[in-house]
């Protein structure tokens, strides 16, 4: 079965062409800024003639979203397109994890039940989303959530600090050759880099020491393969972490 997975977040909106369970094709569109339904679809169906995607093909179309206002107008464009409704999954859809909360944003939820599925014999695992927000969710061998942690995503934090420092120019980001840096662009790289680097390790044993076991540690997100090789902490980084998920979570629809 062919289906499209869309992964509508606050920065970015990822979509992915599975085939059975495997993602074959992903694509990212920006979220901001906001376009009408027809506007969306027009670039949708672009994306399409770009990976050669023919939309009679597709099964099915699964939606998860983080962007309540986004939903309805995707949902529209897609509906256009294909002449079918979307699924929409979130927290409330049910699968093999519990999530204990009524607050948890779909994404979480969607890395958790995506380690859930692949990677069912190992430990507890904890899952690192590198995105709009630094996410941390940790979740036991049956599925039961252990928690969540939240912090200001790394792009986040690294545009407020170019937004409001009038002499500190835009940076791209990557390892710095070294950890003291001797220009502004190097010092701001090691700021972000080993800044964040030191807060996810620091997360990984406090995490460890608190659930009592070594965790198997996932990495995904925009920016998830700057920190992966920098660390033994990550166990693997998978850019398409989240929209398994959410494939998971829509496939028995």
């Amino acid at each position: 079965m062919n289906s499209i997975v869309i992964n509508i977040g606050n920065t970015n909106i990822r979509f992915g062409l599975f085939d059975g369970d495997n993602c074959d094709i992903s694509w990212i569109l920006n979220t901001k800024p906001y376009r009408t339904s027809d506007e969306l679809q027009m670039q949708f169906m672009m994306m399409y003639q770009t990976h050669k995607i023919e939309a009679v093909k597709i099964e099915k179309i699964i939606i998860g979203s983080v962007v309540p206002q986004l939903t309805h107008d995707i949902a529209r464009a897609i509906k256009k397109i294909h002449g079918k409704n979307p699924i929409i999954v979130d927290r409330a859809t049910k699968s093999g994890v519990q999530s204990k909360s009524k607050q948890m944003g779909t994404d979480i939820y969607a890395n958790l039940v995506a380690a859930h599925h692949l990677y069912p014999f190992t430990k507890k695992k904890i899952i690192f989303d590198f995105g709009t927000a630094l996410t941390a969710s940790c979740i036991d061998q049956s599925g039961e959530t252990l928690g969540v942690i939240i912090a200001p995503g790394i792009i986040t934090a690294l545009n407020s600090l170019i937004h409001d420092t009038a002499q500190l120019p835009e940076i791209e980001l990557v390892k710095p050759k070294t950890v003291l840096g001797l220009d502004t662009v190097s010092c701001m790289q090691s700021g972000m880099v080993y800044g964040y680097l030191g807060m996810v390790e620091g997360f990984v044993d406090r995490i460890n020491e608190e659930v009592k076991d070594e965790c198997f540690v996932i990495a995904t997100g925009g920016v998830s393969h700057v920190y992966k090789p920098l660390t033994e902490k990550i166990h693997i980084a998978d850019r398409l972490h989240t929209l398994k998920g959410l494939y998971y979570l829509g496939k028995g629809l």
